[in-house]
């Protein structure tokens, strides 16, 4: 169950945390895995990783935001059976208190960069077929988090493309859902709170860890297992729909 063989995946972000936890999963299930990241290091080191555990991996170095970019990055891999929207930054401030620079880089990153990929790849699939399209939306789509005003504006954004691009390319054999996680302790978590509460950074970690009504962050494996249901065959009768996966944060905190 849950194969990928002879499948062709494209994971953007996938050097490091999430994307990285699915690429290497997707791999391991057979799929020809393409890292799409700005990241030229952590994006070759988690390529070697794939490779040295006997999978199929390649990184190619893109702005998502960039359009030209990534058609040309998409089109030269030709074949695309999964396309994974991952890649995405974060922010912190209220509405009144964040920039409009800071507002303009999330939305670039986060939003047009997943609609440059859909742009790209839904042809792609359409001329073979059909595909698999999962975005990695948020909590932050569902409930009010406190000081994140951009990216819950972005994450709202990726819930309803998946709605979108569902019901318009249902009739092409073209799936697409999203997955919302949670907190999850990936190394940005750990240099945000490096960066920011220096002083107490156990205490900071135990707060957020315990912000999940389970008691803890999710683990990117936990989050690419669940990737991997929904972008394989025996997830084919699932479409336009977000799976959170929170630790029980939507439902029982509120």
């Amino acid at each position: 169950m849950f194969s990928l063989q002879n499948k062709s995946a494209v994971i953007t972000g996938g050097g490091s945390g999430i994307g990285k936890a699915i690429a290497e999963l997707f791999a391991k299930q057979g799929a020809d895995v393409h890292i799409i990241d700005l990241d030229q290091q952590t994006a070759s080191a988690t390529v070697n990783e794939i490779k040295q555990n006997g999978g199929k991996a390649s990184f190619h170095i893109c702005d998502v935001s960039e359009q030209r970019q990534v058609l040309d990055v998409l089109n030269g891999i030709g074949r695309i059976d999964i396309l994974v929207n991952n890649a995405g930054i974060a922010h912190i401030g209220a509405a009144a208190t964040t920039s409009e620079a800071d507002f303009d880089r999330v939305m670039n990153v986060n939003v047009k960069g997943a609609y440059n990929c859909l742009f790209a790849a839904i042809p792609l699939m359409k001329a073979k077929g059909g595909g698999v399209i999962l975005n990695t939306a948020s909590i932050a789509a569902s409930v009010g988090l406190v000081d994140r005003f951009a990216y819950s504006t972005s994450k709202g954004a990726i819930f309803a493309m998946t709605l979108s691009v569902a019901r318009d390319y249902l009739h092409d054999n073209i799936r697409c859902n999203s997955i919302s996680p949670a907190r999850v302790h990936t190394p940005f978590v750990d240099g945000f709170i490096a960066k920011n509460y220096p002083d107490n950074q156990q205490e900071i970690f135990e707060k957020l860890s315990k912000s999940q009504p389970i008691g803890r962050m999710g683990k990117p494996v936990e989050i690419a297992a669940l990737a991997l249901y929904l972008c394989s065959d025996e997830a084919g009768f699932i479409t336009g729909c977000d799976y959170p996966i929170d630790g029980g944060f939507i439902k029982i905190n509120t």
